[in-house]
């Protein structure tokens, strides 16, 4: 069946090729079908593929090479943490191909943030546990993932507090041992000067009295019962990502 909505082929072919791209199902340097190939398989004409192509270069997702034609670009967008989370849902895939993390951190501290007391309705002082971990494409730093989870989070899935990556999606166990579903918040992004550690972990050599912006996601998990983890990302200066509309 032709992959097509009236009177917009091209963008359909285009986000077709986008969401294989952020998933990590075509990885950089893997070269797209031939312009014949999408024509049979979408039922489209040539021009409505070299549109769709052009959109994607115009994105930076993708490069023409030649002879070999269109192929994904080096450095594709990066996604946020919780994107992550449904490129796992949707195929299993962990990591985009060529993408790595590492520096990962797991350190009970008392918080003292005025921001993630707030999103997780917590007093100056209360105990959390932060897993921290870097990002990475190749040999690029291009984001820094923290998540903040409260007492209540961690009472139900102290594997939370365990050094080394979690094997599961923690909100599936929590699910799983409380039969209460986790919702995620609305996702903000914001403009920020990055800090010591985080120019440290992105590998960003400044001088001291230089001062670097990075852009910030931030997003909190709730249950029924109230807020159970705070997910903040720093992302790279030059790294792309996209927005959801």
């Amino acid at each position: 069946m032709p992959y097509r909505g009236p009177g917009k082929g091209y963008a359909d072919v285009a986000a077709h090729f986008r969401q294989q791209i952020q998933s990590g199902e075509l990885a950089p340097g893997d070269t797209l079908p031939s312009v014949a190939d999408i024509r049979s398989e979408f039922g489209v004409a040539a021009k409505t593929v070299s549109r769709a192509l052009a959109l994607l270069k115009s994105e930076g997702l993708v490069v023409a090479r030649g002879a070999l034609g269109t192929v994904v670009a080096t450095s594709p967008m990066v996604i946020t943490g919780a994107d992550r989370i449904e490129r796992m849902e949707r195929n299993g895939l962990r990591y985009a191909p060529g993408e790595t993390s590492t520096g990962h951190r797991v350190m009970r501290r008392s918080v003292a943030d005025p921001e993630v007391c707030e999103a997780l309705n917590l007093e100056p002082g209360d105990e959390v546990v932060i897993r921290i971990r870097t990002f990475r494409q190749g040999d690029r730093a291009t984001s820094v993932g923290v998540s903040v989870y409260p007492v209540q989070t961690t009472s139900k899935v102290p594997e939370l507090a365990d050094e080394g990556r979690m094997e599961r999606y923690w909100a599936d166990i929590y699910t799983e041992r409380t039969d209460r579903e986790v919702v995620k918040g609305q996702r903000t992004a914001r403009a920020r000067q990055a800090s010591q550690d985080e120019l440290d972990a992105l590998e960003i050599d400044a001088p001291q009295h230089v001062s670097v912006a990075v852009l910030v996601t931030s997003q909190t998990f709730h249950d029924e019962n109230g807020p159970l983890a705070y997910w903040e990302d720093v992302y790279a200066p030059g790294t792309h990502m996209p927005i959801s509309g």
